[in-house]
């Protein structure tokens, strides 16, 4: 079995988009083995996001990460890692096909809805 983390963004917790999400992953045989709804502590984004520090867009992408609360998830199921990517959908919104999380749901990169680090857990 593997293990992935998936975040939910503030604009798919504005948006009212929490269940919708987590209905996809459960539509696909995947368990959810932990949920919670947090805010992102400045420094705490500042460090997840430090490989992009150099970037423009840095700055923006952390106030946008800590401007509300998400929702962290670990799913688990067997291919949970390459069908998350599926199911989420290509970063930019505009390149990801009908029927991914952002291809339906999100309204442009910067606003990307959900988050995802795929890990390869096995257990």
């Amino acid at each position: 079995m593997e293990q992935t983390f998936i975040m939910i963004k503030p604009d798919g917790v504005q948006r009212g988009l929490v269940g919708e999400i987590i209905s996809r992953f459960e539509k696909k045989g995947f368990t959810l083995k932990g949920l919670k709804l947090l805010t992102v502590e400045q420094s705490f984004a500042e460090k997840h996001y430090e490989d992009l520090a150099t970037k423009p867009f840095f700055s923006g992408l952390v106030e946008y990460i800590i401007s509300g609360p998400v929702v962290a998830m670990i799913w688990e199921g067997k291919g949970v890692v390459a069908t998350g990517r599926k199911i989420i959908g290509a970063t930019n919104p505009a390149a990801s096909e009908p029927g991914t999380i952002r291809g339906d749901l999100a309204i442009h990169v910067g606003r990307s809805v959900v988050f995802s680090n795929f890990l390869w857990m096995i257990i």
